[in-house]
């Protein structure tokens, strides 16, 4: 099953139409694309059994994130060996740093972004799980029960920003408007052969920057949610930003930054692509 965000409006994706949710169920579900994690299960049952219409074309342009209001977005840090060799850090042996995406930055699949002035904004190409029941003190072998499906994301992030000050600042490094696009949908994880081994791609203007397999994470899915949920209750919605493998920007020799007029492509397997094109922030008066 996938779900969308279609002009803010719970869809879901039927082949390359869009059933609307509320008015399929006659009322049952709201159009409200995040109120349905509360009742996942649920939705699931009905969406299972449900004769669906036909659907409407539409125009990824019109895609929102299919969490666009988590009351907690979870992101990790360094879950990937090689991307941890580039960033200059020993792969964490414990649960891997945790920083938050403030949720003003949540968008969907295709988007124009300003970019911050200082000119180090980087890509980092992740799969994104999305919580549809409420994990608290799970196991490892029962957190896929407690996904409600996988998305694409990136977590742009402005180094200077991201490590300034005493202390790094990583949540607001990568928080500002247009930093965290999700989608193009949500795809329940049955979905996949293995939900643990999909391949991970990021292209600059066409020059493809990174590539990896989710079965590369040094902390998996159902590890994370282990983890985390033993620390914090994981909320129906919250969403998880699992890591980037090798081959952002910071790592390079040279570095390479993000400018005005570039497109970042960033793809998961199964599930789609997001596309940001990027300008120049204007400046104030």
């Amino acid at each position: 099953m996938r779900i969308a965000n279609l002009s803010g409006r719970l869809v879901l994706i039927v082949g390359d139409r869009a059933v609307d949710v509320e008015e399929t169920s006659a009322g049952r579900f709201s159009a409200d694309p995040q109120a349905v994690y509360e009742r996942w299960e649920e939705f699931r049952a009905w969406a299972a059994a449900a004769k669906l219409p036909g659907g409407d074309a539409f125009d990824p342009v019109d895609l929102g994130s299919p969490a666009p209001a988590p009351r907690q977005t979870l992101a990790i840090g360094l879950n990937y060996r090689d991307h941890a060799a580039e960033s200059g850090f020993e792969a964490p042996a414990g649960l891997p740093p945790v920083f938050t995406k403030f949720a003003t930055g949540i968008s969907g699949p295709v988007t124009e972004v300003a970019l911050p002035p200082g000119g180090h904004t980087d890509w980092e190409v992740e799969l994104v799980a999305v919580v549809g029941r409420r994990a608290d003190n799970v196991p490892r072998a029962a957190a896929w029960d407690h996904v409600a499906g996988l998305a694409a994301g990136q977590d742009i992030s402005e180094r200077v920003a991201q490590l300034a000050g005493p202390a790094p600042q990583f949540s607001l490094g990568k928080s500002f408007p247009g930093f965290a696009p999700i989608g193009p949908w949500l795809v329940t994880p049955d979905e996949f052969d293995d939900p643990d081994d999909l391949e991970l791609r990021c292209a600059v203007n066409g020059e493809e920057v990174q590539k990896g397999r989710t079965r590369d994470l040094i902390h998996s899915v159902p590890a994370l949610i282990a983890g985390l949920s033993a620390v914090l209750p994981l909320l129906p919605g919250d969403v998880l930003f699992t890591g980037t493998p090798a081959g952002v920007g910071l790592g390079r020799d040279p570095q390479r930054f993000l400018a005005p007029g570039d497109e970042l492509v960033s793809t998961v397997e199964g599930i789609g692509e997001l596309r940001q094109t990027f300008v120049a922030r204007p400046t104030r008066p």
